[in-house]
């Protein structure tokens, strides 16, 4: 092993700040849903969605590469599945949570050794980068099924959503949701990727998950719940199987992304966590809803 501990946490934030910049004019973000897949990338072995940060890492990979599927798998991986990755072909890099019990640390709760994690890294490649390996067809859904099923899972959250007005925005005064009407937007996706932005956003409130990012960001606090409520409408998006479009209304914020980011290389995996956190909180909320309707 190396004498120099890798970095995970600047290397994973530096791809992800490239990327940032390198789609910054487009407002083409690296978490908005690229190639031909609108879904999160999962193993191509135990069929997993990727989660958090490693979604990022992967949706960034595929945009800057071009991969046209969400498949992906370690070396070993592949070579299980009768597959090859070709001669010269780059890995992404994407981390997994090992826990280890500190013995000199006890929990004053549970009296137990504390449990500490620790960031690993490992490689994957995606199924465009292998032979030997037949790459399933991938049958889009019907949009106005994908719009049905948008509407069930936001109507099973029961948020105090209020269209009207020109602007789109989560008051915390009155725990509500404002949008402009279904019908400002240019398509129906346009208007869900929206909603998805501003729930997430719901999801903060003190009586929900109670996400404050001011206490560790300072004056940056606004920038990163701006950043965690883009992530996290990403990951809905892609829950959902709707695809997302870029935004001009990122433009304000993408500085500030930058900057929080550079400052802190923990950043991204810290906005990736709560933007997942929330969505799982929906998922979780959304499933008796939906099957006491069924």
């Amino acid at each position: 092993m190396n004498t120099e501990k890798r970095d995970v946490f600047q290397k994973v934030t530096d791809q992800i700040v490239k990327a940032i910049e390198d789609g910054a004019e487009s407002y083409r973000m690296p978490w908005k849903t690229s190639g031909g897949f609108v879904s999160s990338p999962i193993n191509a072995v135990s069929k997993k969605p990727y989660r958090g940060i490693n979604t990022l890492v992967l949706w960034a990979t595929a945009q800057e590469n071009g991969y046209t599927s969400g498949l992906w798998a370690t070396y070993k991986q592949w070579q299980e599945l009768g597959a090859q990755v070709r001669k010269g072909e780059k890995s992404a890099n994407v981390v997994f949570w090992k826990f280890f019990e500190k013995e000199d640390e006890i929990d004053p709760e549970t009296l137990k050794a504390k449990r500490i994690p620790m960031a690993r890294d490992y490689f994957v490649f995606n199924v465009d980068q292998v032979d030997g390996f037949k790459k399933p067809e991938e049958a889009p859904a019907n949009p106005a099924e994908r719009i049905s099923a948008a509407e069930e899972f936001f109507a099973a959250l029961q948020i105090d959503l209020r269209p009207g007005g020109n602007q789109a925005y989560y008051r915390p005064s009155t725990d509500s949701v404002h949008m402009p009407p279904f019908e400002a937007f240019k398509e129906p996706l346009a208007y869900y990727s929206v909603l998805s932005h501003e729930t997430t956003h719901w999801t903060g409130a003190e009586h929900r998950l109670n996400r404050d990012m001011t206490p560790r960001f300072g004056t940056e606090g606004y920038a990163m719940e701006e950043l965690v409520a883009e992530l996290g409408a990403a990951f809905l998006c892609a829950e959902l199987g709707l695809p997302t479009d870029p935004r001009k209304d990122h433009a304000p914020y993408i500085a500030s992304w930058l900057q929080v980011l550079k400052n802190d290389k923990r950043a991204i995996f810290t906005a990736a966590a709560k933007a997942q956190e929330a969505v799982d909180w929906m998922a979780k909320r959304v499933a008796p809803e939906m099957e006491e309707a069924a």
